[in-house]
């Protein structure tokens, strides 16, 4: 059997006005893509693979249209060169925006149905905080979403994905594939899996599925800072028993609506100044402050320095913050050199519409890199050890840590960019809090502007009735 494999792989916040460029990507083609860790489960399928292209990216604001258009040129031309082909797998998130375009995987997904053609299988793996519409369920045969948030089930989903389009093409029995739609969309914040309701919820998926009737059920949390058309949470079920199909989506939706109230946030939660008072107060350590409504992995934009001046204005010690995206400070410390003093003008780089902070600094260290745009620069600001970085990303794992001679087990106070807490930090943080900070992806999502997100929707509105109703994908008349 002949697989092609493929997706573009973000997550746009509609509010970040940072618009994502090819830099901002890591893309891989051809064989490379069986010799990287994120694809290499392939290889335990009997199956022929024809690699194309996958480009992944943290997620930011809207992709480049110009950008989009020729990685989508780029993998239709791979798909009509590979022809013919038995099946497709598209590794996607599923919250991508694209300049100028609304549900840019349905644009994406019809292309390429279009391409292969009717008989040929396609499988989609996506994020849980990704986003779906009927054009995207038309396009498919089968699909698998995580069931985790922090996700540590990507290649679990993947897999999934795979091992169903494989069984597929081997057996010749075709999966029907379903969704239901359910008018609710909250923050990852308040949908973790680690916490309740959600952490029972999803686990039930796994009970639901039967391996004659339902071959996968997933459910899409969706993701509430895209102001899209398609922005809900839904069930979306793969099966070949359309009733069983059908009673599975319909009691996940309902089972869904009906537990909406319960989602709150999984740890303390406060503003800034409250944060930072806790904080600096608290007489346990490390304290991990994250700063939720600048968090780059769920499309902030990562200049913000709201929280490094109250930090400041407390005299804080022991404090570790990583980081803020800040181009022209990062190479301001290159250029001085470590141990040098330095004028800092830090944060609002990329988006002017935050608060800056000016401040006298201690180059500590210096990431070598011969590349400008992997630069990281370790600044001492009284007892705050601050990462610069040149480029928007998160500080998640450990070793983004101590790979800048930075200790975050002896720290007093972590502070990161980040919403709930990576599986990493959140074993260390004694405690973890969240400041419900400004920013493009704010945790206050009822007062984020919405022009295009289906009305009504929990919990920008709160006086309505609903009633699961099943959608079936064109594929399954």
């Amino acid at each position: 059997m002949k697989i092609a494999v493929a997706g573009l792989h973000t997550e746009c916040s509609t509010y970040n006005p940072v618009i994502a460029r090819e830099a901002d990507f890591r893309a891989l083609r051809g064989p490379a893509m069986l010799k990287d860790q994120y694809f290499d489960f392939l290889t335990h399928f009997p199956a022929e693979f024809v690699t194309l292209l996958h480009a992944r990216a943290i997620a930011g604001g809207p992709v480049e249209r110009a950008l989009y258009e020729r990685w989508k040129s780029e993998i239709l031309d791979g798909l009509r060169a590979a022809l013919p082909l038995d099946g497709v797998y598209l590794a996607m998130h599923g919250a991508m925006f694209v300049e100028g375009l609304f549900d840019a995987e349905g644009d994406f997904i019809s292309a390429v149905r279009e391409v292969v053609g009717p008989d040929v299988l396609i499988s989609a793996s996506y994020d849980l905080h990704g986003n779906i519409s009927q054009r995207i369920v038309d396009g498919l045969d089968m699909f698998s979403t995580y069931r985790t948030a922090p996700h540590i089930d990507v290649q679990d989903t993947m897999r999934r994905a795979v091992t169903m389009l494989v069984r597929a093409l081997r057996t010749g029995v075709k999966p029907v594939l379903a969704w239901a739609p359910v008018p609710v969309l909250l923050p990852g914040e308040r949908t973790s899996t680690q916490d309740e309701p959600a952490r029972t919820f999803y686990t039930q998926l796994h009970e639901i599925e039967e391996p004659t009737g339902i071959w996968d059920a997933s459910f899409q949390v969706g993701y509430v800072w895209a102001d899209e058309p398609r922005a809900t949470a839904c069930a979306v079920v793969t099966g070949t028993d359309r009733a069983a199909i059908a009673k599975a989506a319909t009691h996940l939706a309902q089972n869904y609506w009906d537990i909406r109230e319960g989602f709150v946030f999984g740890m303390e939660t406060g503003s800034i100044e409250e944060c930072v008072d806790r904080a600096v107060a608290s007489k346990t350590h490390p304290v991990v402050l994250a700063e939720s409504g600048d968090n780059p992995t769920g499309g902030g934009v990562g200049d913000r320095a709201e929280v490094l001046a109250a930090l400041m204005a407390k005299d804080a010690q022991g404090v570790i913050f990583a980081g803020i995206a800040d181009k022209a400070a990062t190479d301001t410390a290159y250029a001085a050199g470590v141990g040098a003093r330095v004028q800092l003008h830090i944060g609002a780089s990329l988006d002017p519409s935050s608060t800056p902070v000016d401040a006298e600094a201690e180059v500590r260290f210096l990431l070598e890199t011969d590349q400008e745009r992997l630069r990281e620069a370790v600044v001492r600001i009284g007892g705050i050890e601050l990462v610069l970085t040149a480029r928007r990303r998160p500080f998640h794992n450990i070793a983004d840590f101590t790979k800048l001679g930075l200790d975050p087990h002896g720290a007093k106070i972590i502070a990161v960019k980040s919403g709930y807490l990576s599986p990493e930090l959140g074993p260390i943080a004694n405690p973890g809090i969240m400041a419900l900070s400004p920013g493009v992806v704010d945790q206050f999502v009822e007062r984020t502007e919405r022009k295009h997100t289906p009305r009504p929707s929990f919990p920008f509105d709160r006086d309505f009735e609903f009633v699961p109703v099943v959608k079936w994908s064109a594929r399954a008349e």
